[in-house]
């Protein structure tokens, strides 16, 4: 399989606007587009134009990259090639398509798309979130060599998943993403006006960490506080749908926290925090720290999912830590601070933290140093083990303890084609834990790690990671042999 082609075959009697956002849609999904122009023999009484002359039309569009003529079956050209995809018009999608059989014979796709853009189209917001195909994984080369890692080696690690009993605490969010239209500027102040056209809520927080966690294969049992509302009873039925071992204390006092993002175009206008920062009651953390105790005795790996909520006081992060290393339990620890008031270094002693940089320096109160030097701060700080620092579209720095002794190194961002990036550090963490419970050398964790947040970043909202797609994700990268 040409696994970075897509051919798109038609008669293309006049190019319009409409086959150049086909075209534009295509290679967004893929680098390489052929188009199959359909001949005289084949278009017959559609064919209203010579062949050769609709071939040059073609030769010359700077979206295609080969154009060629078709007089035999589709399914033979299809055979021949045997491209990534056969992209269609959505037209199309409810019709007899006869590509199907030739594209299932070798695992090729039929996909379909719009040639029209409608930012007010209901589908196409759709297709934001769900659009799995357009992944664009760079392969980190010199990381691979110098840390001797192998594709049998990262898939063996993945298949270990299974075997991984994983606990989660942290604050849980209602992620709702409300797709807009942007009507311009309003004439009675300087306001820009949207106009709302639909609405999708997804889990988020703590909450998606669990689930990337069941959908990555592991055993999951998640612990966190909703209010007593509506989205109380969403989250409960989103968690009904699962295997995971959900307990959800619940407390009056606080709302369940929801995070609301307008968006137009693909770009987010505004996001409304509902949230609380008021830590817990004291009940509610004994709670938590015996229903820990009780499920102790039978865990891989405890993660922290902390956003400064208030689910997570630092009296109650310190027993759970103490429970975890007398069980000989994994911790790791992500802690993302929404304000100046967050700090990593709160999570003593676990394996691995996962800070960005704005949290380290919160952290570390240093504007200043250098990357390495913070990390060695940060890490001294909180006498962890191992910091993956993220950069954002500079990747993760690693400050991690290799052949008994610390080392640095980098992975840059493996996705040049990021749709959403909330949520990539909480792949990159629960991935990274799986690997480590899986007895992943700490360069195939991160590097593992990486390429769960190059898939999540590539859709709009949280949407649980399988081990699928981790996997096709593996076997995506170039591996020297």
């Amino acid at each position: 399989m040409k696994k970075d082609l897509i051919i798109i075959f038609g008669n293309f009697n006049i190019l319009h606007p409409g086959h150049l956002r086909l075209f534009r849609y295509a290679k967004s999904i893929k680098k390489d587009l052929w188009i199959g122009l359909l001949g005289d023999n084949m278009s017959q009484n559609n064919a209203l134009i010579s062949e050769q002359d609709r071939l040059e039309t073609l030769q010359v569009n700077s979206y295609v990259d080969e154009c060629f003529i078709v007089n035999e079956s589709i399914a033979d050209v299809i055979l021949k090639y045997k491209p990534y995809a056969v992209l269609k018009g959505k037209e199309y999608e409810q019709s007899i398509n006869t590509e199907l059989e030739p594209l299932n014979s070798y695992g090729g796709k039929l996909i379909f798309g719009s040639g029209d853009v409608s930012f007010s189209s209901i589908d196409l917001l759709r297709k934001e979130y769900f659009d799995e195909n357009g992944l664009h994984f760079k392969t980190p080369k010199d990381y691979i060599l110098r840390h001797n890692i192998t594709e049998a080696g990262l898939l063996n690690v993945v298949d270990k998943f299974a075997n991984i009993k994983a606990c989660i605490l942290g604050d849980i969010i209602i992620d709702e993403y409300i797709d807009s239209e942007a009507l311009g500027m309003s004439q009675e102040d300087p306001t820009i006006a949207i106009k709302p056209l639909n609405s999708r809520k997804f889990i988020g927080g703590a909450g998606i960490v669990a689930m990337h966690g069941e959908k990555l294969g592991a055993n999951v049992n998640f612990m966190t506080v909703t209010g007593e509302d509506e989205h109380q009873e969403l989250i409960q039925r989103e968690f009904k749908k699962t295997k995971i071992t959900s307990t959800l204390f619940s407390d009056r006092l606080r709302p369940t926290n929801l995070k609301s993002r307008y968006r137009a175009r693909n770009k987010t206008l505004l996001r409304v925090n509902n949230i609380s920062e008021i830590n817990i009651s004291e009940d509610l953390q004994l709670s938590i720290l015996s229903n820990f105790e009780k499920i102790s005795e039978d865990l891989d790996v405890l993660i922290f999912s902390d956003f400064n909520y208030g689910f997570l006081p630092t009296a109650l992060i310190s027993k759970i830590i103490d429970i975890a290393e007398q069980k000989k339990i994994l911790v790791l620890a992500d802690s993302q601070s929404s304000s100046q008031t967050g700090n990593i270094a709160r999570f003593k002693s676990v394996n691995l933290i996962t800070p960005t940089e704005r949290e380290a320096r919160i952290s570390q109160r240093d504007n200043q140093e250098g990357l390495v030097q913070l990390a060695i701060g940060l890490l001294e700080d909180a006498s962890c083990k191992n910091i993956f620092l993220k950069l954002g579209e500079e990747g993760i720095l690693l400050y991690v303890l290799g052949n008994d002794q610390y080392e640095t190194d980098q992975i840059n961002a493996l996705n040049s084609n990021p749709e959403d990036t909330a949520g990539a550090g909480d792949s990159l963490l629960i991935t990274s834990a799986l690997c480590m419970a899986s007895g992943a050398t700490i360069w195939e964790t991160a590097l593992i790690g990486s390429l769960a947040a190059a898939i999540q970043v590539s859709r709009v909202g949280n949407i649980p990671i399988t081990r699928e797609e981790v996997q096709r994700a593996i076997k995506s990268l170039y591996f020297s042999h």
